[in-house]
């Protein structure tokens, strides 16, 4: 029992000692091991073509070279040139006669200057207005319509060009343009309000017809018939006995009267005269 007790460390040591031993040739054949793959002189990673692409949940993923965001899908380029585009310019045929260059004052001039756009005429009189037709007002108010419209379109080209001149000129041109429009309508009422109160005595007149369209105005034949038969008054007979007698001479002194051109000369005698 004795020799027992010492055996039993040392043999504890030796197999420590052997399990260590055998850890560490492990761990140096690794490493031998790692070396000799490292020193293959090619890669065997495929390439980044090859590869599968990562899937991107974030279907709002844009492009952005700030944040190094890219397509989903990795994408080959070619080395070879990239196509140039051709310089192509569309040719569209616009119609000379179209309606919309009225809006502007010429086809090769989009605005007026400030001189131009201060040369206009003055506003139109209602006394001038008056004497106008149907048709002459009609064709002046879409002058007006037509120039209010080019003015417009103007104001709008000088705000998208942020233009600040010529603003004076464009408000009294428009200033003008309003003030004839107004008297237009000013004129046309008097005209409706003359055309109402003219209708209305039509309305009572009995040789009036509004209905006939043709020939609305029938006088009627008793009244000539009445100023026949109308016996005349009695002045009105003494002037027509006055106008139908024949005038009387009147009487004449002939020593007042000058000789006949023809009549021989003849002496005067002296008159005595008594004082």
């Amino acid at each position: 029992m004795a020799m027992n007790i010492p055996v039993r460390p040392a043999i504890g040591r030796l197999i420590s000692s052997a399990g260590s031993q055998h850890g560490a040739n492990a761990s140096v054949l690794g490493l031998l091991s790692a070396k000799a793959a490292q020193s293959c002189p090619f890669s065997s990673t495929p390439e980044r073509s090859m590869r599968r692409p990562r899937r991107d949940n974030n279907r709002f993923r844009g492009l952005s070279s700030i944040y190094r965001s890219g397509p989903r899908a990795r994408m080959n380029i070619d080395k070879s040139e990239i196509p140039k585009p051709a310089d192509y310019k569309p040719k569209v045929e616009v119609d000379p006669n179209h309606g919309l260059w009225e809006f502007f004052y010429a086809k090769d001039k989009l605005l007026l200057t400030p001189t131009e756009d201060g040369e206009h005429g003055r506003a139109w009189t209602v006394e001038e207005l008056r004497q106008k037709s149907w048709e002459d007002l009609h064709k002046l108010w879409w002058v007006c319509v037509k120039e209010q419209n080019r003015i417009a379109t103007a104001r709008k080209e000088k705000e998208r060009l942020k233009l600040l001149i010529g603003q004076d000129e464009t408000y009294e041109r428009i200033l003008e343009v309003r003030t004839t429009m107004k008297r237009i309508k000013h004129a046309l009422t008097e005209r409706f309000y003359l055309w109402e109160d003219a209708r209305k005595l039509a309305e009572t007149d009995p040789e009036v017809d509004l209905n006939n369209r043709k020939t609305p105005y029938t006088p009627s034949s008793y009244i000539e018939e009445d100023v026949q038969n109308v016996e005349p008054s009695e002045e009105q007979a003494q002037a027509s006995e006055v106008a139908e007698a024949p005038p009387t001479p009147e009487k004449v002194d002939p020593s007042t009267l000058p000789p006949p051109p023809n009549a021989p000369e003849t002496q005067q005698q002296p008159t005595n005269t008594r004082v």
